[in-house]
This record gives structure tokens, C-alpha cells and sequence, in this order.
């Protein structure tokens, strides 16, 4: 298992757990965080962080994606398709990473071989947050443009738009996708899937920087304070709350192994924790560890080692999001937004990689290099003419 955290300092840092065995007497077990690896690719603040069985990628306001090979410990360079800050990046499955950014594109990468399948004109303003449905089929977005869309991810196309009162900057599917939330600076409204419309409003006492679901009704809810609190979906109570941080907690995840249903908290204060579940979700859950960073933390993601496809309590099915026919479309037009890779380590007491070795390139060429090339190849021919 590992932590992995961006921070405003442009470090990705990443913290193996691991559980010890109880000792004589003692039921309890004891969970020790250990420094694996600090990453320094990006040249601005870390904005987005997602992870799936075999890669972590991080956005930026340096405005690229980074991605890293979470078993060789490699980096694998960037995508640069978008013109604006990665906003978010979320996984569904091993097969496809799906980006938003300041630009209003939602992109569709390959998470094979790193090519761009889809392009989306997403939003007028800004993508602010967008979430993947369980089914792969449906994603939802919200946007500075004051609109909520539901987008067809089997075709790539606008499948619904719902227009807002106000800027929305986080929407979140339920973990079976009966209902969705969508939160307005502190305010958090509840939708059901059959009726696409609010069943009811949730209030949290400041901004919502970050909402998680832990069952199908109850919602972890982390904000520009040091408390995080668990609501009730359907009643739209608060079930418990307690003191996590000395300072605001910027995201929390969850996620669920044997014997334990856990979530992680990051915060402006550095640290990052671990916490234990009770069944019971009205009693607050335990500390299980804590690491300090000494860093402002800004995101948050779990590598399972392949247990799960990603950092959310549930794993995903992976029904491809662009069809076979459109996939081979949009590869061709749309190619070529990776740029070189490299195998770089991550760890900085490890042994290096060899550089003697070649560094590989990408297989995709972008459109406008390949055009260029043909000109060069075009004037060549004609001076061997003359």
C-alpha cells in the first residue's frame, strides 16, 4: 500500500504502509508509514492526483500530466494536450484516464500506450470537477459556465445539460451510481439518479474542499476547516464529526481491505492520516497512522498494489468509455499529446537506471511534427531534382 500527496511546492511524495503483526497482549495493530520517494517533475503547484493498479499521474498548473510506473517506480513523462491547469484526473480501470482542465476539455487517454482516443469540448469556462460512473458508461462534469453535464462516454458525446444558479466545483457519483452530489462552495445538493433532480440539501458549516462516499448514503465531507464530518445521504443529518487536522484538510479518500474500511486525510498542515472506520458511523473512526510532510499538501491518492483499480472504496469495471469504431476514429485524429518518455526513478536512494540504455519515445507522433517532416522530406527531393 502507498500514500501518495502533491503539494504547492511541486513534490509529489509517496509514503509506503505497512501493517505489523499485533504484538502479545495487544489487539491492536500497528500501521507504520514509510518515506518511499519524493518527485520533483512538475514546474508549478500540484492541482489533481490519480491512481489505478499500476500508475499514479499527476496534474498541474505547469498545465501537464505527469505519469509513473507505481511498480518499476519509473516516470514515464507528461501529456500536454491541455492549454490550462489539470483540474482533475480520474481512472476507470486499468484501461482509461480521463482529464479536465481549465481549457473546458475533457480528454480520453489511452492508458495502454498514452494516446489521446477523445477530445471533448466539454465547457464554456472552466472543467472544475468531473466523476466516472461505476458502469463506465456516464461521467458527470460541472464547470464555470454554471452548467452540470452528463456526458455518453460509449459515444463521447453531450448526453444532458442542467443548468446551475452557481458554480459548481465538485459532482461525485455514489458507489453503485443510484445518486450524485454536487457541491456549491458549502453547500452540497443530493441527486438520484431516475429523477436527475435534488432530493435534498446538505449544509456544511464552511467551503467543501473535498466529499468521498463510504456507503451508498453516507458521505465523507472534508473542508476549509480542521474537521471532517459524515452525513446521512437520505435523512441529510450529520452522523458524527471529529478534529482530523490542525489546519484545513484539502482531500480525503477511501478505501476497503480485509478487516479494514479506511480513509486518508490530507491537510495545509502537512500531515497525512489514516484512519479506521467503526462500523457504527455515528462513533468517529480511530487513527491508525499519521506522516508529516512538512509540506501544503493540495491532493491525495491510494496505490493499492493492484488490489484495486483505484483510490476509491469500490473497484471498477472496465466497459471501454469510447467504442471500438470511434476509438480507431479520434486515435488517428487526435494522436500525438505525449511527449518523450523516460525512465527516470522515483526513488532517490535506489539505484539509478542504467543511461547507457536508450531512452524510448513514443510511438505517437504528433500531426503537426509528422506535417512538417513531409515538407522537409517534399524540399529534399526537390534540390536532389535540380
Amino acid at each position: 500500500m502507498e500514500l501518495v500527496a502533491g503539494c504547492y511546492e511541486q513534490v509529489l511524495f509517496g509514503f509506503s504502509v505497512l501493517p505489523e503483526p499485533a504484538a502479545n497482549g495487544n489487539h491492536k495493530q500497528k500501521w507504520t508509514p514509510l518515506a518511499d520517494f519524493t518527485h520533483h517533475a512538475h514546474t508549478a503547484s500540484l492541482s489533481a492526483v490519480a491512481v489505478n493498479s499500476r500508475f499514479a499521474v499527476t496534474g498541474s498548473k505547469d498545465e501537464t500530466i505527469h505519469i509513473y510506473d507505481m511498480k518499476k517506480k519509473v516516470d514515464h513523462g507528461a501529456l500536454v494536450h491541455h492549454n490550462g491547469t489539470i483540474t482533475c484526473l480520474k481512472f476507470h480501470g486499468n484501461r482509461h484516464l480521463i482529464s479536465g482542465a481549465e481549457d473546458g476539455l475533457i480528454c480520453v487517454w489511452d492508458a495502454k500506450n498514452w494516446e489521446c482516443l477523445k477530445s471533448i469540448r466539454a465547457h464554456k469556462g472552466h472543467v472544475t470537477f468531473l466523476s466516472i460512473h461505476p458502469s463506465g458508461k456516464l461521467a458527470l462534469s460541472v464547470g464555470t459556465d454554471k452548467t452540470l453535464r452528463t456526458w455518453n462516454l460509449v459515444e463521447g458525446r453531450s448526453a444532458f445539460i442542467k443548468n446551475i444558479k452557481q458554480n459548481a466545483h465538485i459532482v461525485e457519483w455514489s458507489p453503485r451510481g443510484e445518486k450524485y452530489v454536487v457541491v456549491t462552495l458549502s453547500k452540497i445538493d443530493v441527486y438520484h439518479l431516475d429523477t436527475a433532480s435534488v432530493s435534498g440539501t446538505i449544509t456544511n458549516e464552511k467551503r467543501v474542499s473535498s466529499v468521498t462516499f463510504l456507503s451508498e448514503s453516507v458521505l465523507a465531507v472534508a473542508g476549509d476547516e480542521e474537521t471532517v464530518r459524515f452525513f446521512d445521504c437520505d435523512s441529510l443529518t450529520c452522523l458524527c464529526e471529529f478534529k482530523a487536522h490542525e489546519n484545513r484538510v484539502k482531500d480525503i479518500c477511501s478505501f476497503e481491505i480485509p478487516e479494514h474500511h479506511v480513509i486518508v486525510t490530507a491537510s495545509n498542515d502537512g500531515f497525512i492520516k489514516m484512519w479506521k472506520l467503526q462500523q457504527n458511523m455515528k462513533v468517529p473512526p480511530s487513527l491508525l497512522c499519521e506522516v508529516n510532510t512538512n509540506a501544503r499538501l493540495t491532493c491525495l491518492g491510494v496505490w493499492l498494489d493492484g488490489v484495486m483499480g483505484s483510490e476509491g472504496s469500490h473497484p471498477a469495471a472496465e466497459p471501454s468509455p469510447v467504442n471500438e469504431e470511434e476509438e480507431s476514429k479520434t486515435s488517428k485524429k487526435q494522436s500525438g499529446y505525449t511527449v518523450q518518455k523516460t525512465e527516470r526513478q522515483l526513488k532517490p536512494n535506489k539505484k539509478k537506471c542504467d543511461s547507457s540504455k536508450p531512452v524510448r519515445e513514443d510511438s505517437v507522433v504528433s500531426t503537426k511534427k509528422r506535417k512538417m517532416e513531409e515538407i522537409l522530406e517534399k524540399k529534399k527531393r526537390k534540390k536532389k531534382k535540380i
